[in-house]
């Protein structure tokens, strides 16, 4: 699981931007997102949308792309044109159709670069600045790299397959039986290969295409690397019970929705 290998940097860069899908009925959530995107909900004192880009902001990204569904206005109305010196995209995603289906969606602002995938579910504690910085600067392809963490129950999510020396070698999406505790789910980061591989999941699985799908062909080719991250905290708020429990960790400090360290 290891750091990300930084041996092939040069002085060069390939810069990374950011696609923020925050669409989905937010079924979990009802009856609050029949009126309400799900991003717009509070966590304490501020809106959901506002911790991840507050995790994407702080890792140095300034081209975000934010992918949402018919209550894309309220998003609009308050992340407005972003910070000084930011490239903000909305996206519309008028019917839910998979995630495929968003991430093309937001493919005309984002092709041939690398990509932050995030999920705006998921709220964490990790800092990615230095991450994303050495992907930047990887002179070759660099890949894709995983961000996983521990969890209890992972039957929920795509869990990975390691081998002895630790090594993600598959992932399984949603096993009834997890073969490890490690749960990768919500946050990605993909070269510039990443549209190809998606056009050519597409192609083997149609519009039931998973992020998964594009992972493993990452991983098949011993292209993708797994980041634990360790102590640091990881809340997907996308259920009344997260959502209150990631309140709490706001109204305690343990979360920052702030652009800047």
């Amino acid at each position: 699981m290891g750091s990300f290998n930084t041996g092939s940097l040069c002085g060069t860069s390939m810069e990374v931007k950011a696609i923020l899908i925050a669409g989905g009925h937010g079924s979990r959530l009802y009856p609050f997102t029949r009126y309400a995107q799900k991003t717009m909900l509070p966590l304490y004192e501020r809106p959901v949308i506002d911790y991840a880009l507050g995790t994407i902001r702080r890792a140095g990204i300034k081209d975000i792309t934010i992918v949402s569904n018919q209550f894309i206005g309220q998003i609009t109305s308050h992340v407005g044109q972003g910070l000084e010196g930011e490239r903000i995209h909305y996206v519309i995603e008028e019917e839910p159709r998979g995630v495929a289906h968003a991430l093309k969606l937001a493919r005309p602002y984002n092709d041939n670069v690398r990509l932050l995938i995030y999920f705006s579910d998921n709220i964490t504690t990790m800092e990615l600045d230095g991450i994303i910085a050495d992907f930047e600067r990887a002179k070759s392809p660099p890949g894709c790299i995983l961000m996983a963490r521990e969890e209890e129950h992972p039957e929920a999510f795509g869990v990975g397959v390691l081998d002895d020396e630790g090594n993600v070698v598959d992932i399984v999406e949603k096993p009834e039986t997890p073969p490890s505790n490690l749960a990768i789910g919500g946050i990605y980061l993909f070269d510039e290969r990443f549209w190809s591989y998606l056009d050519a999941a597409e192609e083997l699985h149609g519009d039931g295409t998973s992020i998964s799908d594009v992972n493993r062909m990452y991983v098949k080719n011993n292209e993708a690397e797994l980041i634990s991250i360790g102590e640091e905290t990881w809340v997907d708020c996308g259920t009344p019970d997260t959502l209150l429990q990631a309140s709490i960790m706001a109204k305690e400090g343990k979360l920052d929705p702030t652009p800047h360290r």
